[in-house]
């Protein structure tokens, strides 16, 4: 397996940290770098200034938004971080939510199935070099009038490989038949093969793709118990982020984590902890949440606890590992890293 971490340019400190961390952790041997969006910092502006500072590891959008840009406007962000970082860079796309895309962009959410296969469809022409005239639900380039189909000026010097963040079963269908990988989250993989691969290999199929043309990176948090008693302070500590995923993220509506959740056979509970979030009760809504819940969708525990775990994720499927390394400060987070890309390789080889 690769490895892979995720970081946020500024999430709750300050930007030169973020950056050492980056870079800190390019020497540790870590494979890429993901840089999220969703309502803070965009990502692009940060992995041009991480792309000046490190010098092997591949860097992506993880992930840029899905309406919140024009498709060529994508393009030609990933033409210009590729071609500046030697081709390192990774387009990760991902469909966000309604109310990240209502409540803080006002951009429709309606059909994302749609706008993310045309964006991925117009990128990919975009990258190819030509004249650009596209026709589809959502978009229409170059709109009727007196306007003719035009070209990018720059040229993408190096091979873009897509990424989607998909947790539907729509949208890993989708996934499946047009990406070069996969982000997912909320990953169980002793039920991953239902919830998940079902819908991939069948997107992979319907385009007369395998498995082996999708890079399968699954992303969870990495902490070290010393014993059991720091384990279980561990896995009570991280309810009510679980509770949080499951209750308020997305919409009244629209609960994507709680759905894959659901879909891994914790329906009933994902059901009652939504509930109970929407009506206030936090407190409620984390008790709900089981030890095996936190366990299951992590890689929190002992050392040999952590390294079992990883050998599950790769014989479930799993190509790259996104590493969120857990600590108080930069020294603890990069010595979890660390430590956690070693316990990945010695899986690897002991395979």
């Amino acid at each position: 397996m690769r490895t892979a971490t995720t970081v946020e340019a500024s999430a709750g400190e300050h930007w030169s940290q973020t950056a050492d961390f980056v870079v800190e952790a390019e020497k540790l041997g870590l494979d890429i770098c993901w840089v999220a969006e969703a309502w803070g910092s965009d990502a692009p502006s940060a992995l041009g200034y991480y792309a000046a500072r490190t010098d092997r590891m591949l860097l992506g959008s993880g992930v840029i938004q899905v309406g919140t840009r024009t498709p060529v406007a994508v393009a030609q962000t990933a033409i210009t971080l590729s071609n500046l970082s030697g081709g390192r860079f990774l387009l990760g796309l991902g469909a966000s939510g309604p109310q990240v895309m209502e409540g803080l962009h006002g951009v429709p959410f309606a059909h994302p199935l749609a706008r993310v296969r045309e964006t991925v469809e117009i990128v990919h022409r975009v990258l190819d070099g030509g004249k650009l005239s596209y026709e589809g639900t959502q978009f229409t380039i170059p709109l009727p009038g007196d306007a003719v189909p035009m070209r990018l000026s720059a040229r993408a010097e190096h091979p873009v490989p897509v990424y989607l963040a998909a947790l539907s079963p729509a949208m890993l269908r989708l996934t499946g038949a047009v990406a070069d990988g996969w982000l997912g989250t909320s990953f169980v993989p002793e039920g991953a093969a239902g919830a998940y691969f079902a819908h991939l290999d069948e997107g992979l199929a319907g385009a007369g793709r395998s498995r082996k043309d999708l890079d399968v990176c699954q992303g969870a948090e990495v902490a070290f118990a010393a014993d059991e008693d720091a384990l279980a302070a561990m896995v009570a500590g991280r309810k009510k982020e679980l509770a949080f995923s499951l209750g308020g993220m997305g919409s009244a509506s629209t609960n994507f984590y709680n759905s894959a959740y659901s879909r891994q056979g914790w329906a009933e509970v994902a059901a009652e902890v939504r509930e109970r979030w929407q009506a206030g009760d936090r407190d409620g809504a984390a008790a709900l949440v089981t030890d095996e819940m936190v366990l299951g969708t992590t890689l929190i525990g002992t050392e040999p606890m952590v390294r079992e775990r990883l050998r599950v994720w790769r014989d479930a499927g799993v190509d790259t590992v996104r590493l969120y390394p857990a600590g108080e400060s930069l020294e603890d987070r990069l010595a979890t890293l660390g430590r956690a890309i070693e316990l990945v390789r010695e899986t690897g080889s002991a395979s």
